[in-house]
């Protein structure tokens, strides 16, 4: 999952309904646009578009299409929630590099 610049080149295929009062705009599958974008990748995108409380319209981008839109946009919020708490860490404990243990086979 990612989010979508703003000037992905897509196509929308199919729209699926969606609960607004969720907060989700869209629910949406798109194809690449572009010769050689569809020709390297075959398979459609799922778009979801929603709308935060503070205002501000998020896009994301996934392969899952088993997950439901309110659920995409919840794991979205989660993983940056993770990425802001990484960036504390790094910030006021001056940690510089992070180790994990060795995989065993």
């Amino acid at each position: 999952m990612t989010r979508a610049k703003s000037n992905f080149n897509v196509r929308r295929v199919y729209s699926a309904k969606v609960d607004k009062a969720t907060g989700v705009v869209c629910d949406q599958s798109v194809a690449l646009n572009g010769f050689k974008a569809a020709k390297d990748d075959p398979e459609h995108l799922r778009r979801v578009r929603f709308k935060d409380p503070m205002g501000k319209t998020l896009i994301f981008l996934t392969n899952n299409t088993a997950l439901s839109a309110p659920v995409i946009a919840q794991l979205y919020k989660n993983r940056w929630q993770v990425e802001l708490f990484f960036k504390w860490i790094k910030q006021h404990l001056r940690i510089k590099k992070f180790w994990a243990p060795a995989r065993t086979q």
